[in-house]
């Protein structure tokens, strides 16, 4: 069973939908509880990395999630602002993340090439995963995938680096460490591309 964390952020409905006409149990966790049973974990998110921590923390899953990712390896892909609070903090607020994910988030205005480009980066965009990895099967050419996002992770570990974006210079757009994924676009946007990575997180 996977379980989508709805702690007040994320297109919730849009996940759901993908795995429903693809005939994948999917649930809805709302409080700690309804995380049990879960096989894997969706941790969607939008907006501000500090209003999302806060949410999380108040939701009364925090704890619940840290012993099924960190203790139990149950895996977890996070997803925009989800994958953002994986790290252990974010220049976009004050609040340490999960720090799940050994790495930092910065501002896209911080780089040299900031002035020459828009912020945010919105629209569809090329990612490039760096070497073969199951999340993205049958994803290793010509995949495209929606964004929209101001900051974006900066990794303490190359090895957690999973495929990268370019906006001007290269970013990182997905990490894995172990049982640990993240997402900076949003596959429940992008279409077929979107529905075959959300297929092959399921199939971990």
């Amino acid at each position: 069973m996977i379980a989508i964390v709805d702690y007040g952020l994320g297109n919730i409905a849009a996940f759901a939908s993908v795995y429903n006409k693809a005939n994948i149990k999917v649930s809805v966790a709302r409080t700690a509880g309804d995380l049990n049973g879960a096989s894997k974990l969706i941790l969607p998110g939008v907006g501000h990395f500090d209003h999302a921590m806060r949410l999380l923390q108040q939701s009364g899953m925090r704890d619940t999630l840290d012993d099924m990712v960190i203790r139990d390896k149950v895996p977890v892909i996070g997803v925009c602002v989800g994958m953002q609070i994986l790290a252990r903090s974010s220049e976009e607020g004050e609040l340490p993340g999960l720090g799940w994910i050994d790495a930092d988030v910065r501002a896209f205005k911080s780089r040299d090439v900031a002035s020459s480009m828009s912020v945010p980066h919105m629209g569809w965009n090329d990612v490039r995963p760096l070497s073969p990895n199951r999340l993205f099967d049958e994803l290793q050419s010509e995949a495209r995938f929606y964004f929209l996002h101001s900051y974006y992770m900066s990794c303490n570990r190359q090895e957690d680096v999973l495929a990268i974006c370019n906006y001007g210079a290269d970013f990182t757009c997905a990490v894995q460490c172990s049982n640990i994924y993240g997402v900076q676009f949003h596959p429940e946007k992008s279409h077929s591309f979107g529905n075959r990575l959300l297929r092959n997180f399921a199939g971990l």
